[in-house]
């Protein structure tokens, strides 16, 4: 690194990156080169209650607390000084969800996180209304789906918001969104960078019967684009997030994004004709478009970048939570054994085996439905494994069919973009844990989509790395420079990555595999009606 670390840190020429993954948060602190300099993270989970995927609030803020002292920790023992200022500060976290409090900021009801499969009738409704495809994880099929079902807390809502956006309400007193997440809370307008005022039109009367005490622009964050001010740390935003005290306020803080968003800016795939795919708990595949789509899909969604440009968003709620589960189980045989292998070495060994099998996965099926998947048209999910008497049935057929199902649901809804809207792609960036592995992920990636996927060298900082470098573009951009220019020539330059091509055996063997797949939903309906 050619400067001074220490220097920077005294000096705030720094910026941090904090990321709520589904799984994981993610701290991230970048230098002047933009390579992290220190990180901390912490594990956890969802829980299931009442019926509700949510995570509870004491464990948001024990998560921050935790990841931020880790890191902060970090800097201290590596560079011997103090964390007490900082350039500039991001937040991002899982997209969608419900997250609304009243007047005294007192939260309504338990967060509804984006797994949940619960806003069929909302959805529907809204999408008629709208002429604009509105899944079931949007904020806005969250709210009138609550609404459809005469919850008690929809008359006292004064606010709405999304993970992101409420951890940085909480540390800045702003009430406000990145474009790109405010895009999967309710339709944007591409022309002003707001949302669209037809549409909240539409909704308020489409509610005006129920006499709620509020209207929907006003209980909605302000969008803002990537660059613009999110505000700063609130002396006790510092106290939230560095419970040692150490970290002094007044520092500023860009526009919180969602994970999409993120995804987009750690890969470099803002452009026209780029894309990326972010693959781990769930999966979701990103196009920037050059054009609308030609009419409405239930499986494509349509968000923007963190600059406000046009994106298609095809979408599965599972993708390697299942998978994981068989690696579990193969770990608990090996420790049977007496045998302590090394998780990563088993995930290489496993996923490197899937590369030895049949083309289409040797007539094996399953579905890693651990929730509902809404390409499918499931409100709950069965995790399934199917085989018939005369299947290639080995560990190899085995890997690869779970490692193609966690892409299934994707194929359905990529085939559409590419195929029927003939969505131009030239290639895709991938990220997260499905990529760990090296070739693999890429290999089974590009057979399901047929083009050339590349994962860059640090795609592996993943969405807490992409917000750090929102953070820097907001405090140190020029003058006109846009966030694809600031990426291309002063992050991504010298950044080398690994492009694989598609094969075309194994090409085609995704697509047998695919046909199996969809002819075999019905099996999978049947487990969820009767299991």
């Amino acid at each position: 690194m050619g400067y001074d670390i220490r220097n920077a840190i005294l000096n705030g020429k720094t910026s941090l990156g904090i990321e709520f993954g589904s799984t994981r948060i993610k701290a991230v602190l970048i230098g002047e080169d933009f390579s992290p300099i220190a990180s901390g993270s912490f594990e956890w989970e969802n829980s299931y209650v009442d019926l509700i995927w949510t995570y509870s609030l004491e464990d948001i803020w024990n998560g921050l607390q935790d990841c931020y002292q880790k890191m902060a920790s970090e800097v201290k023992s590596r560079y011997g000084v103090p964390l007490q200022t900082i350039g500039a500060i991001g937040f991002s976290g899982m997209m969608h969800g419900y997250m609304v409090f009243n007047e005294a900021g007192e939260q309504l009801v338990p967060f509804r996180t984006w797994r949940n499969n619960i806003t069929e009738q909302a959805s529907k409704v809204l999408t008629e209304q709208f002429n604009f495809q509105i899944p079931q994880r949007w904020s806005i099929a969250h709210l009138y789906q609550a609404i459809l079902n005469k919850e008690e807390h929809i008359n006292q809502i004064d606010f709405l918001t999304t993970l992101a956006g409420y951890i940085h309400w909480k540390l800045t007193g702003q009430k406000v969104l990145g474009i790109g997440e405010a895009s999967g809370v309710f339709p944007i307008d591409l022309a002003t960078k707001k949302y669209n005022t037809n549409r909240i039109e539409i909704f308020n009367q489409l509610i005006k019967d129920k006499e709620l005490s509020w209207r929907l622009e006003n209980i909605l964050p302000e969008v803002l684009v990537a660059g613009e001010n999110g505000g700063v740390l609130t002396e006790e935003g510092a106290r939230l997030l560095d419970s040692s005290g150490e970290l002094k306020a007044g520092i500023p803080i860009c526009p919180p994004e969602g994970d999409a968003g993120t995804g987009m800016v750690a890969t470099n795939s803002i452009a026209e004709r780029t894309g990326n795919v972010s693959a781990g708990t769930s999966v979701f595949a990103m196009v920037v478009l050059e054009k609308e789509l030609s009419k409405v899909y239930a499986e494509i969604d349509l968000v923007t970048t963190p600059t406000g440009s046009l994106v298609a968003m095809a979408h599965s709620n599972n993708c390697t939570s299942d998978l994981n589960a068989w690696v579990g189980l193969f770990d608990e045989f090996a420790k049977a054994l007496g045998q302590h292998i090394d998780k990563s070495q088993l995930y290489k060994t496993l996923y490197h085996l899937a590369l030895q099998g049949d083309p289409d996965g040797g007539g094996l099926l399953a579905y890693g439905y651990l929730s509902g998947e809404h390409i499918t048209h499931f409100e709950e999910g069965r995790p399934l494994f199917v085989r018939s008497s005369n299947s290639n049935f080995n560990l190899a057929n085995f890997m690869r069919t779970h490692l193609f199902s966690s892409l299934g649901a994707l194929k359905i809804g990529m085939d559409i973009l590419l195929q029927q809207e003939n969505a131009k792609l030239e290639k895709i960036l991938g990220h997260g844990g499905f990529f760990k592995t090296e070739d693999v992920g890429q290999k089974i990636m590009a057979a399901a989509l047929n083009v050339p996927v590349s994962v860059m060298e640090s795609a592996g900082e993943g969405g807490a790395w992409g917000i750090a470098l929102l953070a820097s573009y907001m405090i140190a951009k020029e003058e006109n420079e846009t966030l694809d220019d600031y990426l291309t020539t002063k992050i991504f330059a010298e950044k080398v990555g690994k492009t694989i091509l598609p094969d075309q055996k194994d090409v085609n063997g995704f697509d047998v595999f695919m046909q199996r797949y969809k002819q075999g939903l019905a099996i999978e309906r049947a487990a969820v009606e009767y299991l």
